[in-house]
């Protein structure tokens, strides 16, 4: 595979953005598809004919966009970019299946409580009608991915020594698995703790996505406040005249 990598000599960009930016191409063209490894430091160097720092720099200028990623003596990779529907609704769980992947769960909380002013409305309840807490970091295939915290009426939910991993589960068993709802989601930083429980630095780039759903009844059955890491997502919406 011919690889055209040499960054121009002329103008005022620095020489490692411009061949972070041709690796850029690449890898957004195919050449190399995610989970390969992209060519080592000294073969870049050959390839632009630039210095190992001026190659380092492109590399982490990807890392830090979330493209590439290092791993400790085996090289640099393509990242995972999970693509999923905007206007699709479906659980964590269920988009794993159906890519093929394995979802797991690390439990943060899972709790009965009292909601908030704001849950209440949100979920039209009353302040008195007892809530189920749970708060999970979601995985895919080991990785940790999203960070979710649900509040759903008890009255939905099985008991909670009953409850696995995927939410929509447990509340098809009683009959309240969600068929609609609205949707919203707006760029962030994360947070020190949310960057802990996601294994991303401080400050990098999340999703932060805010899902109410209603069962067949019309019955808000789940207020979903969830944090998925940016470098791994892309939501996509299809768009009609």
């Amino acid at each position: 595979m011919a690889l055209d990598l040499a960054p121009g000599r002329t103008g005022s960009t620095p020489l490692y953005l411009q061949i972070a930016a041709n690796l850029k191409q690449h890898i957004i063209a195919g050449e190399w598809r995610e989970g390969e490894a992209v060519p080592s430091e000294r073969e870049l160097c050959a390839l632009t004919d630039a210095s190992r720092v001026t190659v380092r720099k492109a590399i982490e200028e990807l890392i830090s966009e979330g493209l590439l990623s290092r791993r400790q003596g085996s090289g640099t990779f393509v990242n995972r970019v999970i693509e999923t529907k905007n206007d699709a609704l479906g659980s964590f769980s269920d988009e794993a299946a159906a890519r093929g992947g394995i979802s797991g769960t690390i439990w943060i909380a899972r709790t009965i409580a009292r909601p908030t002013e704001d849950e209440a409305n949100i979920l039209k309840i009353g302040k008195d009608i007892e809530v189920v807490r749970l708060g999970r970091v979601r995985l895919l295939d080991g990785e940790p991915l999203a960070i979710e915290h649900a509040v759903v009426p008890r009255q939905f939910l099985p008991p909670l020594d009953d409850l696995g991993s995927s939410l929509y589960q447990a509340l098809e068993t009683n009959g309240n698995r969600p068929v609609g709802g609205t949707q919203s989601i707006h760029a962030s930083l994360a947070t020190p703790t949310e960057a802990g429980l996601l294994s991303i630095a401080e400050q990098s780039a999340v999703l932060r996505i805010e899902r109410v759903t209603r069962n067949a009844k019309g019955d808000v059955v789940e207020l979903t406040r969830s944090v998925y890491r940016g470098d791994r997502y892309k939501f996509v919406s299809d768009l009609h005249q």
